[in-house]
């Protein structure tokens, strides 16, 4: 990491919604720099490794399997002083995971508004990636990729509402939902949470896009 030599590293903003809260993957950083405080996970493209490969490598590597799961390139960050080791130049990645159990090993889930300062950069890349996955919630479907395999209309609502920061009207939403093709599949069956009728359980359609989007009645601040 000498001269005009850049070394390229990856930092993941993996994202999910645990009991209505959003929250965030965060691990303790073991050694210098910024031994002790909490950062992204994410480390060093290796050799001949692309860009996402390195991203679904370091996902693997805290105990999160790619399949199956949301991942897209975020930004790319290049501050000259943002690693004090030398110019590392690193690029952002997005993942939207459903509610998972404990990861293995240093890293935790934290609720993003508990997250604070975090070390190198990690602040704005992480508020980088909430506000990226707060738009894409207004005109895709992603918001399925924080819910389990089949899930109810009433649990997906609760994942705009913990991403969003806003309650969207419940019989806006629902109709809004079931009416947009390939939005959500029907499985068929019910289910009971104890209070009133049993919710219609759904799966992930075939959809990506929402038209016309579903926007945000305010965006909500950015994690300090």
């Amino acid at each position: 990491m000498r001269g005009n030599l850049f070394a390229v590293a990856v930092d993941l903003v993996v994202l999910t919604v645990r009991d209505g809260v959003l929250c965030v993957l965060l691990r303790e950083r073991a050694a210098p720099p910024f031994a002790g405080e909490r950062a992204l996970p994410g480390g060093f493209v290796r050799g001949r490794e692309d860009l996402l490969d390195a991203a679904g490598r370091e996902l693997l590597e805290i105990g999160l399997a790619i399949d199956g799961h949301h991942l897209e390139q975020l930004a790319s960050y290049a501050a000259p002083d943002r690693d004090p080791r030398g110019r590392v130049l690193t690029v952002g990645h997005l993942a939207l995971v459903p509610d998972l159990p404990e990861p293995p090993g240093e890293c935790i889930w934290v609720p993003v508004a508990e997250a604070g300062t975090l070390a190198f950069d990690h602040t704005q890349v992480l508020a980088d990636g909430v506000e990226r996955a707060r738009a894409k919630l207004e005109y895709t479907t992603l918001a399925t990729a924080f819910c389990p395999a089949e899930f109810t209309i009433s649990q997906l609502r609760r994942v705009y509402e913990a991403v969003w920061g806003t309650c969207p009207d419940p019989r806006n939403f629902s109709r809004k939902v079931t009416s947009t093709p390939g939005f959500l599949v029907p499985t068929g069956t019910k289910v009971s949470s104890g209070r009133g009728r049993p919710g219609q359980l759904y799966r992930r359609g075939p959809a990506t896009a929402l038209h016309p989007p579903m926007l945000r009645d305010q965006p909500s601040d950015p994690p300090r």
